[in-house]
Parts: C-alpha cells; structure tokens; sequence
C-alpha cells in the first residue's frame, strides 16, 4: 500500500486586524504593530474631566504640536510590553552580576576614600532627579496622545525607577543608610543641588506633555547622563581608581544610548510635520536646553572643581550637534 503526503497551505482570509490592515495594508502584522497603533481612546470619553472641563480626557490640544497622525511617532526599538521586558530582564542579570562581582571581591576597598566621598555627594543625590523624570514621564503617558508616543514613555518611566534602585544601593555600598539620607539632604538643601531640583520641580507642572518630553528626555537627560556617566564615571573617575563606579553605572550609560534614538525620532518626526512644530521645539529646546545646563554646572563641579566649565560648554556643543541631525536648532 502506498501513501503519498502533501502539505496544504491554507491562506487565512484576514492576515490582520482591520484597523491595521487600514493602516499598513493586507499582510499579517508585527507584534510591535498589533500592540502599539489605533489603541487611543478617541470616543465615548463619557465626560470631561472635572479637574480641567476645557479639554476632552485624551485630547490632542493639550499640546502646541500639531500631527496629522499621532501614530506617526515610531518608536525605532518596537518595543511593546514582551519585547522592552526581556530586553531589560537581560540588562538587569548584567546589573546583579556586576553588583555580586564588586561585593564579592571588596573593590570598593581599593578605591581611595576622596574618590569615595565624591562619588556619594555626587551619585546619590541623582536618584531623586530620577525619581523626578519617572514621574515627568507618567506625565506624559497619562496625557500624551497615540499609543506610539506614550508607551514608550511609560517604559522610560519605569527605566528611571530603576535607575533610582541603582543609584540607592550605590550609595548603600559607599556609606550605608546614611549616605541615603545625607543624599536626601543634600537634594533638599545642598546649594549645588537647588537648581537641578528647581528644573525637575518646574517640569512636573508644566501642562504640555510634548513640552514635558523635550525638558526631561531631551534636554535633561541629554545633557545629564554624557556628563556624568561618561565625562565623570567613565573617563575622570576610571583613571583615579574607581572603575568599580563604572562596572556599577553601566546600565545608565547604555540605557542612554539606547532610549536616545527613540528621542530623536520623536522629534525628528514632529519637525518634519511642519514649520510651526520645528520653531516651537526649538524655542522649548532653547529654553529647556539653556536651564539645563546652567542647573548642571554646580553638580559636576562637585567632581570636577577645575574644568566643569569646559565639560558642560564640550557636551552642550555636542548636544547642539545632535539636535542638528533632525533640523532643529538647541
């Protein structure tokens, strides 16, 4: 007897959903796409909110960007939930490995005890501007239009969480609980600490949640984590003896390359919808980008005494440069 076996390929009648097949046309869909586009609430709001009954819950006037299609704002990591958590599953074991291989060996006891006090006042106090930008951030997802801008925002509210833990246990292996609330103080009172907390306070009241983006993602983080993580951890500290501090911030440097390109291709986007959005991204990256780098003066001076002038004049160039590539002038 004999059999003979063939494949039958059966072709499903919709290769998606139909707001997608609109969107992208009649062929099966990326798990980024299903999870991220024409998920925004655009009827039956039921009512306005009492807190603020000039605006509709999700409402797009509630910034002074203007797109055609909120959708358009992609986020070049296609993250969605999946994606983004086994990405930073990984990064968290490299985190806990880095931690248990500076514990284990006592690295923080080669490191000289200056170098150690420097780094308590100057890394710990971060975790409360962290702190600040997770809340910035839940701003911007609770008020922001189109899911492919405010997801992401969501995920780098919950990258700052974390970076606050990072920074808080930091400074539990430079000084213990104290350092903690010394950090705390220093936050709340210290004279080199009061215009950074202003800047981070100013934000958490602005209403324009496009504005909120370019003052914490933009400006603020764009000038933050190169001068710090890169211009003091990796270059200065490494060569004084604290390349534990380097092994131990390793996610914030890499957590910054990484959420840069999303930030650019957000503004990207917005500027080339239309003349209007590129002069008013640039006024706020004038304004915000100014404040910036005047708040992050007094902090590098805390490592860097004699040259935080000419670090935070080199990275503001080079920040100017970066906000070129997409036309926009900082």
């Amino acid at each position: 007897m004999q059999i003979d076996l063939k494949t039958l390929a059966i072709e499903p009648l919709r290769p998606a959903y139909d707001h997608l097949v609109r969107r992208f046309g009649h062929k099966p869909a990326t798990r980024y796409q299903e999870a991220s586009y024409d998920l925004q609430a655009e009827e039956q709001l039921h009512y306005r909110p009492t807190w603020d009954p000039a605006h509709a819950l999700y409402d797009k006037s509630l910034s002074k960007i203007v797109m055609q299609d909120w959708q358009a704002l992609k986020d070049p990591r296609q993250y969605y939930y999946s994606t983004y958590t086994l990405a930073r599953a990984k990064q968290q074991d490299t985190a806990e490995a880095n931690f248990q291989f500076v514990t284990n060996y006592g690295l923080f006891a080669a490191m000289p005890e200056a170098l150690r006090q420097t780094a308590q006042q100057l890394l710990v106090p971060l975790r409360h501007a962290a702190w600040g930008s997770n809340l910035n951030n839940t701003f911007i997802c609770g008020y922001g239009y189109g899911a492919p801008f405010t997801q992401p925002c969501i995920y780098q509210a919950m990258d700052q969480l974390g970076i606050a833990q990072y920074l808080s246990r930091l400074g539990l292996l430079l000084g213990d609980t104290e350092a903690l609330d010394q950090a705390k103080q220093d936050w709340m009172t210290g004279e080199a600490w009061q215009a950074l907390r202003r800047y981070t306070e100013d934000c958490m009241v602005v209403r324009d949640p496009v504005e909120v983006f370019v003052a914490q993602n933009v400006a603020m983080d764009g000038l933050l984590y190169p001068l710090v993580y890169e211009r003091v951890v990796d270059d200065a500290w490494s060569l004084q003896g604290g390349s534990s501090l380097a092994l131990l911030t390793q996610f914030m440097s890499e957590w910054h390359a990484e959420t840069r390109t999303w930030v650019d291709a957000v503004l990207k986007t917005m500027a080339a919808e239309s003349d209007a959005n590129r002069q008013q991204l640039d006024a706020w990256l004038q304004h915000w980008g100014t404040r910036a780098a005047a708040a992050l003066l007094p902090v590098l001076s805390i490592a860097l005494p004699d040259s935080a002038d000419a670090a935070v004049a080199e990275y503001r160039a080079a920040f100017q440069a970066r906000m070129a590539k997409p036309g926009l002038n900082a």
